[in-house]
């Protein structure tokens, strides 16, 4: 009976494969009968499946000591590291979706123990990314067994980097994962995944530890220590160790399981109806979620590009994602030619010697040609591969264009809008890149304040030529403000390129606005070459109403803003009806979280004084001040110290360390600025020093220093002069009656909390 039911399954599924071109399933016979032939694994079961039809070969034999038996399509394999990613990340997604796990979390909230010498850096997202700086696995010396002794030990592991340092592949992750899954659902790692997606999905034959009844099916491995075949009971020492249950290996299954596993992936979290993930949830886990610096691109448990990447063939895209198993065993998805292709072996039987790694990637060369009618080499959405000399790094929108040809800009007439920041990753100024691309007419170049190559400071800039590419260049920062029609007439479109650093008050997206109104005027296209936020894109603050629109107030938004350029030329487009043809070459690779030295990329001096990201942080608040008292302009340390000649610098810092403003600590210095405010006067003050950069929150701490200038120094200070940039009557009446930094925030919160509501629509990433 049990061999008609077999023949029957298979019949069915050989009736699907029809469409499968022939010469394709007999390259993908060729190879794995040869490898079976040299005994390499000893047998194997291959499921091949696009578009609901599917190709099975069942190959060799399931076990041969003691006694030779012939692989079956329903053998059950020990799954070994795809336990990862069919059970554990899973049952984190599954929870993280109904609101029980912050994946951006410490994992010292979830297992509290897990705190000193590193550990309380780690977030949950860098165990599922394999970015946590911890060690490979438990040494199994000392001798030590017990699940309880197994968490102990992964719990006082060292790490040996901070975080995101770089991609380490470590089973001490998904132990900790999977304990995780037991504290907050409050249920085993196999009993939560049993009910919560097994059982729904009718993988009927997917468990770990094995019952009994299943012995006839089970594939062995080898032998253990003490020289007993392991059959039905886990290969990997430190699961075994543990009970059998882990979060890194233990699970069982079979390929028509992974199968219907693997349809409810392709299927966007639903299978016969029945959904276990929303398709959100499954798009985080296949999006590359590894820090743009690090070389190796994975998933939340999926690997995407790294060393483990074999079963993707050469012709699956990046993008497709995957896994394997130490046991010979392999998951590989592509969502975009709906496929996917299981290969589960005997690699380990009888003596451990076996070896697969050559055979996954000819698996995946072989499955890929044998999907009809898809193009992999126009994959749209398809990550590009890195380069042997590629240092990994965000993708600016200058690098993506350049990358891509240039194509968007092909054939038209282009006026480019930059200074010094606008280069790729290379430092190739965006002026040369276009000067010299193929079927693109850069016609004129736009300067912005400080000039094209950014060396001038609070002076108005003329008209000239380019020097290198003999392009005419028109002043945006003199007797005008935008480009004129007449400077328009000869182009067809503006392409902008300029570093912001997220402050309001800083004048580029000022003339990113301007540029926006007169390409519209004109009938121009207008193109964003988008940049990353250098003082991250989720924190936001600071007051959004202004008193009357100026150039360092161009449109309502706070005075930390948290968002890109191609953002803010996407709302203020839209805001202010302005109806440009505008379009944005998006970053790739960046996080809102991340600062500019989490990019991977050079740090340019934006402007003359802003010379270090420590200073762009600081400058939404600092620089409010910048009319009232020297902010360090004229020293080597602009926006990171400020001061007066009339103040006492001992009692300020005292003063303002009293306030406990989060990040920050506050040192007594005397200074000499060479120009500006109070120009070669010596100067008391402060030195500010971040002591969390997460933590600052640069405009209250502006607010608030101001605050305790005019408390200290209201004869001297010069509080009027906040509102040039301020520009919120309201706030400066505050300062006057004598409100602290705190009860202004307040006064401002409301505005902050519109804004967030109005940004929500025009956020790209």
């Amino acid at each position: 009976m049990r061999f008609l039911l077999l023949s029957l399954v298979l019949a069915a599924v050989q009736a699907l494969a029809q469409d499968f071109p022939p010469a394709g399933i007999q390259q993908l016979e060729k190879v794995v009968d040869a490898a079976v032939a040299k005994k390499s694994p000893v047998g194997a079961v291959v499921w091949l499946e696009h578009e609901g039809r599917a190709h099975t070969l069942v190959k060799g034999d399931r076990a041969q000591v003691p006694s030779i038996e012939p692989m079956t399509v329903d053998t059950v394999f020990d799954a070994a590291s795809l336990t990862k990613v069919i059970a554990t990340a899973p049952a984190i997604m599954h929870l993280w979706e109904r609101g029980k796990l912050n994946l951006e979390a410490p994992v010292s909230r979830y297992l509290p123990e897990f705190t000193g010498e590193g550990r309380e850096a780690i977030l949950l997202r860098h165990l599922l990314t394999h970015t946590s700086g911890l060690k490979p696995g438990i040494p199994r010396d000392p001798a030590w067994s017990g699940y309880a002794e197994g968490i102990r030990r992964a719990t006082t592991t060292v790490p040996d980097a901070p975080p995101d340092s770089f991609f380490r592949y470590s089973d001490i992750n998904f132990i900790l994962l999977g304990e995780i899954v037991q504290r907050v659902s409050g249920e085993s790692l196999d009993s939560y995944v049993q009910k919560a997606l097994f059982t729904p999905l009718g993988m009927t034959s997917t468990r770990f530890r094995p019952p009994a009844e299943w012995q006839a099916r089970l594939a062995p491995t080898e032998k253990d220590e003490k020289d007993l075949m392991l059959r039905g009971v886990v290969h990997d020492p430190t699961c075994r160790r543990m009970g059998g249950v882990a979060g890194h290996a233990g699970l069982f299954t079979t390929a028509g399981d992974l199968a219907r596993f693997s349809r409810m992936i392709l299927q966007g979290g639903t299978l016969e109806g029945v959904q276990i993930f929303k398709p959100g949830t499954l798009a985080q886990m296949q999006r590359v979620q590894t820090a743009a610096t690090v070389t190796e691109r994975r998933g939340l448990g999926w690997d995407l590009e790294s060393p483990y990447s074999r079963p993707r063939g050469d012709r699956f895209p990046i993008g497709s994602f995957g896994h394997t198993g130490f046991t010979g065993t392999s998951l590989w998805l592509d969502p975009y030619s709906k496929t996917f292709v299981i290969f589960l072996s005997s690699r380990l039987h009888p003596d451990g010697k076996g070896s697969v790694r050559d055979l996954y990637e000819e698996i995946g060369r072989a499955a890929a040609r044998c999907v009809p009618k898809f193009d992999f080499d126009k994959v749209a959405g398809a990550l590009h591969p890195r380069g042997a000399d590629e240092v990994p790094s965000v993708l600016n929108g200058i690098d993506v264009l350049k990358r891509d040809g240039f194509a968007p800009l092909k054939g038209l007439r282009v006026g480019l809008i930059t200074n010094q920041t606008g280069i790729d990753a290379e430092r190739t100024p965006t002026i040369d890149l276009l000067a010299k691309a193929p079927e693109v007419k850069l016609r004129a170049l736009f300067s912005p304040e400080h000039g094209i190559r950014g060396a001038l400071d609070q002076e108005k800039i003329k008209d000239g030529v380019d020097a290198k590419t003999g392009r005419p260049i028109h002043s945006l920062y003199g007797e005008r403000r935008a480009p004129t029609p007449e400077q328009l007439a000869e182009l067809d479109a503006l392409v902008f390129d300029i570093q912001d650093i997220g402050c309001r008050f800083y004048t580029y997206i000022s003339t990113l606005r301007l540029c926006l109104e007169a390409a519209a005027k004109s009938n121009k296209k207008v193109f964003v070459l988008d940049r990353q936020n250098p003082i991250g894109g989720n924190a936001v603050e600071g007051p959004t109403v202004v008193e009357k629109e100026t150039f360092t107030a161009t449109h309502a938004i706070p005075l930390r803003h948290g968002m890109t350029v191609g953002e803010l030329a996407q709302m203020m487009n839209a805001e202010r009806g302005i109806q440009a043809d505008l379009q944005i070459i998006r970053l790739e690779g960046w996080q809102r979280k991340w600062l500019m030295d989490q990019t991977g990329l050079p740090w340019v001096n934006p402007s003359p004084n802003m010379r270090r990201l420590e200073a762009a942080l600081l400058y939404p608040g600092i620089g409010l001040l910048e009319f009232s008292i020297s902010v360090g302009r004229g020293t080597d340390s602009p926006f990171e110290m400020l001061g007066a000649p009339y103040v006492n610098d001992r009692r300020l810092a005292h003063e303002l360390n009293q306030l406990g403003l989060p990040g920050l600590r506050f040192m007594p210095v005397r200074f000499t600025p060479t120009t500006s405010v109070f120009k070669d006067q010596v100067c008391g003050g402060v030195r500010l020093e971040i002591t969390q950069r997460s933590a600052v929150r640069p405009v209250l701490t502006g607010v608030s220093i101001a605050a305790v200038f005019q408390r200290l120094y209201p004869k001297d200070f010069a509080l009027e002069k906040v509102n040039t940039l301020l520009n919120h009557p309201a706030l400066l009446k505050g300062l006057k009656s004598g409100k602290t930094g705190k009860e202004l925030s307040a006064q401002w919160a409301a505005e902050t909390a519109a804004f967030q509501a109005r940004r929500a629509n025009f956020l790209l990433y």
